[in-house]
């Protein structure tokens, strides 16, 4: 098989690798479709705190090929979506419902995506393997994992509808929130530089805000008809946690979902917080209820995630790809072991 592996910051190699067979609770998935990630091209540039060099990739569908000893509800031949993480259910976090907080949560973590196979570790394979519906590509249905992470960011919002949103930066994740808000019944901005991104934008049903053509308050107020009840924050970059809180309405709140590089520092305008009385808000992995929610959400079609999709390559490009992602090129790409279209 082959194994797309992360060496070291920029530099991957796709290897020739045995095909594993899975022990008792592991599930062996042949890989139909893997998606590339803002969290993936971090990793690819700097390294990644809690995802290690070696075996590359976390968003994927595939089918069932084999499974280990005391596996249930999953066969042979079925077609299926996950995540790669599940909570081990014991923990303190886990027993007060914050299983995105279990202290084990990254210990049977599943990567390696990107290849012809990959095996699902047993706590994953037991709580999110979950079916794919039959009317879902598997394109589609490798969006478990970031709609399952966006989705609870906006049940940590708890915005009620309608209510007004800006979304700054338009990668594969800040169009994915549009969607979501426009699906919960919120008017959305969506804030940032790429005129091709802010036109996308625009068509999955947000105003769109140029940053650089002015001072982003007024033009988001205008888009809008008022400052926005609520910004979400999706570049990761410092100097936009730090503006966010500007270009909210007073009383309103910020999403912090981008993640900054670890040991970074923020300042936040203190007179701009207290008297503004603006929430900050972060919100991190999710939770089994996320994943519930997400895979609803694909299956009944409350979103079209098809137009996010930047472009469709065989797994063989996925060097030259992930140089393109670094060039600041396609939004998101699908990245097919076999043949290289919609499936």
């Amino acid at each position: 098989m082959r194994q797309a592996v992360l060496k070291s910051p920029r530099v991957i190699a796709l290897e020739e690798r045995p095909v594993p067979q899975p022990r008792a609770g592991e599930v062996l998935l042949r890989v139909r479709a893997a998606l590339t990630c803002g969290t993936d091209l971090k990793t690819y540039r700097r390294g990644h705190p809690r995802l290690p060099a070696g075996p590359f990739g976390h968003e994927c569908a595939g089918d069932v090929v084999a499974v280990g000893a005391g596996v249930e509800g999953v066969e042979p031949g079925g077609a299926v979506m996950l995540v790669p993480t599940a909570p081990c259910g014991q923990c303190a976090a886990c027993r007060a419902g914050a299983e995105n907080h279990c202290a084990h949560l990254f210990e049977d973590i599943v990567l390696g995506a990107y290849a012809d196979y990959l095996l699902i570790s047993p706590r994953v394979a037991a709580r999110h393997l979950l079916p794919k519906s039959s009317h879902l590509t598997y394109i589609e249905a490798a969006f478990l994992e970031p709609l399952a992470c966006v989705l609870h960011g906006w049940r940590r919002l708890a915005l009620p509808a309608p209510s007004t949103v800006a979304v700054v930066g338009l990668g594969s994740i800040g169009l994915l929130q549009i969607l979501t808000g426009r699906a919960m019944g919120h008017r959305m901005a969506a804030v940032g530089r790429r005129r091709e991104r802010l036109r996308l934008a625009e068509r999955l049903g947000a105003a769109p805000v140029e940053i650089e053509q002015g001072e982003v308050t007024a033009q988001v107020t205008a888009a809008l008809g008022a400052p926005p009840d609520a910004v979400i924050e999706a570049t990761g970059t410092a100097h936009i946690w730090e503006r966010a809180p500007h270009w909210v309405r007073a009383g309103g709140r910020v999403l912090l979902f981008g993640g900054l590089a670890g040991g970074s520092r923020i300042t936040f305008d203190a007179e701009r917080l207290h008297y503004g009385e603006i929430d900050l808000i972060s919100a991190f992995h999710y939770t089994p209820r996320d994943v519930a929610d997400a895979s609803a959400w694909l299956r009944d079609r409350r979103i079209d995630v098809r137009p996010i999709i930047s472009d469709i390559r065989p797994l063989d490009d996925i060097v030259g790809v992930f140089a393109e992602l670094d060039r600041g090129g396609p939004v998101k790409v699908a990245l097919m072991p076999e043949a290289a279209e919609w499936c």
